[in-house]
């Protein structure tokens, strides 16, 4: 048994969903999220960029943090840094693709599966990869939607130039007669009510949040790395940006576990 921290990380506010659902699936364990506000958005970055900024979260959690594991919950990082992180740190490492396609080829009934993601993500191939390598035999249709995480990040989750953005980006999606939607982003699903609108009734909208909260779980279990003593609630969050205005939105995303943010640099 293990009482050190779960790490989790994003860009942002995203992967606040993914901390959601770690707390409510595990309650005796104890989360420090890191937010990188003060250097989102990621998705727009080159690959090598996010590859060293997320590599510098990671360090600090294991150095300073002591966590006993890392849930990479930015699907941006996951899809061009998983691997190497997995190689670098000697704990066990979770991200949110294999969750997300595992989860929305259990749901698809029509076998048309559509994705959307950052730029950086659509452009990295990895939920291709990931279907591939899991032998999803679905159609996966993936599609950038530049511009959502930004709302996201704003607070701005429901206004008319979101719906407005939605509607032109999910056109092709639409087209292709999709059934099921993964939100290929941690932000996404700060936006379901958009796009449940815009996508109609008759398609599902899946989150790799509650998906990988039980594969965390699956790891705690098998590695023995759960806590002897519950946590009691005592998560911690950790912003590089303004931490007032991280505990503002963050607690309306996430709920009355954020009540303070602490202020850190995770490299510059």
């Amino acid at each position: 048994m293990n009482d050190r921290p779960i790490g989790v990380f994003d860009s942002g506010f995203g992967g606040l969903t993914v901390a959601r659902a770690l707390i409510d699936l595990l309650d005796d364990e104890q989360i420090v999220y890191a937010g990188d506000t003060g250097r989102y958005p990621y998705g727009p970055r080159p690959a090598e960029e996010i590859r060293r900024l997320s590599h510098e979260i990671a360090d600090y959690l294991v150095a300073v943090e002591d966590v006993k594991m890392i849930v990479v919950a930015c699907n941006t990082a996951a899809s061009v840094a998983l691997d190497e992180l997995r190689y670098d740190f000697d704990v066990p490492v979770v991200g949110v693709i294999e969750p997300g396609i595992r989860a929305a080829a259990a749901v698809t009934r029509n076998g048309q599966i559509g994705v959307i993601g950052t730029t950086g993500t659509i452009a990295s191939g990895a939920y291709q990869r990931a279907a591939t390598a899991m032998r999803v035999e679905k159609n996966v249709h993936c599609t950038a939607c530049p511009g959502f995480v930004e709302f996201v990040e704003r607070g701005e989750i429901d206004s008319d130039q979101v719906h407005v953005l939605a509607e032109r980006l999910l056109s092709p999606l639409k087209k292709a007669g999709i059934d099921t939607l993964l939100l290929g982003c941690t932000h996404y699903p700060f936006l379901a009510r958009t796009l449940a609108d815009v996508m109609g009734r008759d398609v599902v909208l899946v989150s790799s949040a509650e998906e990988t909260a039980f594969d965390v779980r699956a790891i705690l279990e098998s590695t023995g790395l759960g806590r002897r003593v519950p946590s009691q609630g005592t998560h911690r969050f950790l912003s590089s940006g303004d931490p007032e205005w991280f505990v503002k939105l963050g607690r309306r995303l996430l709920g009355p576990e954020l009540a303070t943010a602490e202020a850190v640099s995770f490299g510059e």
